[in-house]
């Protein structure tokens, strides 16, 4: 083997052995953040509750239907997944790549004629797939849509073309409209609509913060970055440049706007954009050591290299923090202290995001009495009417099915307890009906007073 081939060899096999030390390394890992939350949430609805209108959730249909379900480029991806920790284990962007890059490959298949129509009609359905989780993959699979239509301009007349787009948009439509179709049978389409355009892309929309490029250790992208892109250019240099490059290069550009246009800084936003940089990273350094500019392929490896090292050092430390068994001990101190004071039929109303008050639930199998999941929607924006609305909505479901237990956690992103006296109707239930039985440092718990 020449040497050159050998250093891409052994850089893939740093990869993977990163991916199993991590991979090792991740099985303690409890279930936390988000991904409790969504299995609440598919709990709740196979016990009967239909989304939207009894659960009051911004996501998108297809993350429940997932949760109710439940070698380089692989390789790379994989590690970049566990060097993140347990906080991106089961978030949605995570599980959205697999949906992405499938459809970039059927694409991809169908640009180098390979597959026909059978390979556009399972990009689309994966894609719809996409959009049913993340409705930002539509830019996506709008940006493949246009690769489809040119290509099909150029190759195959006015027919051949008519036919391409309906089999592409057809699938890709497949998905939302099964997802309609379900949520309209359940009698949540109306709830659903509500949401999405009252409340989730007027309002919580503004609930966020510019991207920070400069967070995530953010190093770990140059060395990713420069490979990429040295991958492109290598391509282009020996007039290898085909279509698996051109769908992997739209696919970045789809990551930094998927990342950017959330506008929230969470580092699962970049995981779309991980992807397609791991695969162009990767597929190109095979080509480029074997070929004539191999001092292309060794810069490509010692960047691939010089990542590996970044997210071996993320990894380590990051999967064996403290805070993963901190937010584990609090659900479990919250489960103690709601057990002790249920019985069968009680509920509990949780106050909360994703701070483990709904994994608690999840655990004793214990619904709420009202719709909304989550507080943050009654502190952002509060003079809205739409908010004064589910405020009152919530107040009015409290009081006509008082819970045995309100827990008040933390919070996101108004922070201590002390935040209800922004919410004054519900500072006045509280001291109304019930007693703080007790403040933890994860919680505060009321529970119903006597004859309240």
């Amino acid at each position: 083997m020449r040497p050159v081939s050998l250093a891409g060899a052994a850089v893939v096999v740093g990869f993977g052995l990163l991916v199993m030390v991590l991979l090792v390394r991740s099985l303690p890992w409890p279930l936390i953040q988000d991904a409790p939350v969504m299995h609440y949430i598919a709990w709740r609805i196979g016990e009967g509750d239909v989304p939207y209108r009894d659960l009051y959730d911004i996501n998108q249909p297809g993350v429940y239907v997932l949760h109710l379900a439940a070698a380089g480029a692989g390789l790379g991806f994989a590690a970049y997944h566990l060097a993140g920790g347990a906080w991106q284990a089961g978030q949605r962007d995570f599980l959205l790549c697999v949906f992405l890059v499938a459809g970039a490959l059927g694409v991809a298949r169908w640009l180098e004629m390979r597959g026909g129509g059978w390979s556009l009609a399972g990009a689309g359905l994966a894609l719809g797939a996409a959009i049913g989780v993340k409705p930002y993959a539509v830019l996506f699979a709008g940006a493949l849509g246009v690769l489809v239509l040119v290509a099909a301009v150029r190759r195959c007349g006015a027919g051949g073309t008519l036919r391409a787009i309906g089999v592409y948009v057809a699938a890709a439509a497949a998905v939302p409209a099964a997802l309609a179709l379900w949520l309209a049978l359940a009698g949540a389409l109306r709830a659903w609509a509500d949401i999405v355009f009252g409340y989730a892309l007027p309002v919580y929309g503004h609930l966020g913060r510019a991207a920070p490029w400069f967070g995530h250790r953010w190093l770990g992208w140059i060395p990713l970055g420069v490979a990429a892109v040295a991958a492109l250019v290598a391509a282009a240099a020996s007039r290898r440049l085909d279509a698996r490059h051109v769908v992997a290069a739209v696919g970045v550009v789809y990551g930094v706007v998927h990342y950017v246009g959330q506008a929230k800084g969470s580092e699962y936003h970049l995981y779309p954009l991980a992807a397609f940089v791991c695969v162009l990273a990767f597929a190109a350094l095979a080509p480029m050591l074997s070929a004539r500019r191999a001092w292309l392929g060794v810069g490509t490896a010692l960047m691939l290299a010089v990542a590996l090292v970044l997210l071996t050092a993320k990894g380590l430390e990051a999967s064996d923090a403290p805070w993963i068994w901190d937010k584990e001990r609090r659900v479990r101190v919250l489960v103690d202290d709601l057990r002790r004071g249920l019985a069968p039929g009680d509920t509990v109303q949780v106050l909360d995001v994703a701070d483990g008050g709904l994994h608690a639930l999840l655990r004793l199998h214990v619904p709420q009495p009202t719709r909304f999941l989550y507080d943050v929607f009654f502190f952002h924006e509060a003079e809205r009417p739409v908010v004064r609305a589910m405020r009152a909505e919530f107040i009015a479901a409290l009081e006509a099915r008082s819970p045995r237990f309100i827990v008040l956690m933390r919070g996101w992103p108004s922070g201590d307890y002390d935040r209800i006296r922004y919410f004054p109707a519900l500072a006045d239930l509280l001291a109304r009906r019930y007693d703080v039985v007790v403040t933890r440092e994860g919680h505060r718990l009321y529970v119903k007073r006597a004859g309240a």
